[in-house]
Formats: structure tokens, C-alpha cells, sequence
């Protein structure tokens, strides 16, 4: 069997008395997590650096030109897309720990 490891963000919800002591009793591994890094966030590393790659040196004439732009962007995104960016957290989340909280810079 397989041990579950959640890393989550440490907002209030996820640090109450109650989720803690559920998680306690699934034994599930709470993995530490910085504050503030959005580099273990795979949409801030993921998504959004490559929209952001996608969007570079474009111009607009009007906003239906962006949101056309837009949404040819993120329909062509496969799920290997998404599934690549969830798949690197764990080397993410290794190097940002192992070097203290330091952020990932690519």
C-alpha cells in the first residue's frame, strides 16, 4: 500500500484543530511547505510561465482579440500538459526545502 503525502498551503482551514487530527488518523505525511512559493505552485510554474511565454512581444488591437488569443491558448493544452506540471512538484518541492525555502529560479 501506498503512503499518502499532502502538501498543502498552511492556510487556516488547512491547520485547524480538526483537519490536523483527521489527517493524524488517515496517517497521512503533512510535508512542510514555505510560505509564499509559488514556485510549488504548479499553476504559477507551470501554467502560467507558459502563458506568459506565449504571450510575449504579442500586441492587441482589442479585447475580443485577446480572449480569442486566450482561449486557443488554453484549448490547446493537453493533459500531458497539465499532468507534466503536477509531475515535476515533488523535484520542486525537494529543491525549495532542501535549500530553505530558497526560490526555484528557471
Amino acid at each position: 500500500r501506498r503512503k499518502v503525502r499532502l502538501l498543502h498551503d498552511n492556510a487556516k482551514p488547512h491547520t485547524s484543530k480538526f483537519t490536523r487530527q483527521k489527517l493524524e488518523e488517515l496517517g497521512w505525511e503533512i510535508l512542510p511547505h514555505p510560505p509564499y512559493s509559488p514556485d510549488l505552485a504548479p499553476s504559477d510554474y507551470h501554467l502560467f510561465r507558459s502563458l506568459r511565454n506565449h504571450l510575449v512581444k504579442k500586441q492587441f488591437d482589442d479585447e475580443a482579440q485577446l480572449k480569442s488569443d486566450l482561449e486557443n491558448f488554453f484549448s490547446s493544452l493537453t493533459k500531458k500538459f497539465f499532468e507534466d506540471g503536477i509531475l515535476d512538484l515533488p523535484k520542486r518541492w525537494e529543491y525549495v526545502i532542501d535549500n530553505n525555502g530558497i526560490y526555484v529560479a528557471d
